[in-house]
């Protein structure tokens, strides 16, 4: 499995917040622009907080399973697979999401004299700030359910081949 990139997230960012604030832009011209609910963040926060509270607990049961204490119950290397993918597939998702409010953030920013613009570009920050979180938590996660490099186990040997 392939470890996230940080310049893969960032470029999503940037090109979602490029596209979102020239959408929004040729929105606005025609009238309405959509507005950004007020579940986005706190959606994002979410799952941010469950992405840190799993890479929390498969940590301390790693450690516990690494010094051999009594009693202590060990990780199936499926549940940490499963984890990390969830990780990386909301990572990709948040960067997209974060990126898209956070042009459409900006261009609100033109507008902030209508109580309702503004309204909706704090929720906009809000978003990219959860989003970021998100991104933060899943880099978190996948650090903590990365193996060890094969050449410590095998002294600098070639790997057998199946």
């Amino acid at each position: 499995m392939r470890e996230l990139r940080i310049r893969v997230l960032a470029g999503v960012f940037v090109v979602a917040g490029v596209l979102s604030w020239a959408g929004a832009r040729l929105w606005n011209s025609v009238g309405t622009l959509p507005s950004v609910p007020l579940a986005a963040p706190v959606v994002l926060a979410l799952i941010a907080v469950v992405l840190l509270a799993t890479a929390l607990s498969l940590r301390a049961r790693l450690k516990a399973q690494r010094d051999r204490e009594p009693g202590a119950k060990g990780v199936d290397p499926l549940v940490a697979a499963r984890a990390v993918v969830f990780g990386q597939a909301s990572a990709l998702v948040a960067a997209l999401v974060a990126g898209m409010y956070g042009g459409t953030g900006a261009f609100l920013l033109e507008i902030l004299d209508v109580p309702a613009r503004r309204d909706q570009a704090v929720y906009a920050g809000f978003s990219v700030v959860a989003g970021i979180a998100v991104i933060v938590a899943a880099l978190f996660l996948e650090r903590v359910c990365r193996l060890p490099e094969d050449d410590d186990h095998n002294n600098g040997a070639a790997a057998p081949t199946a």
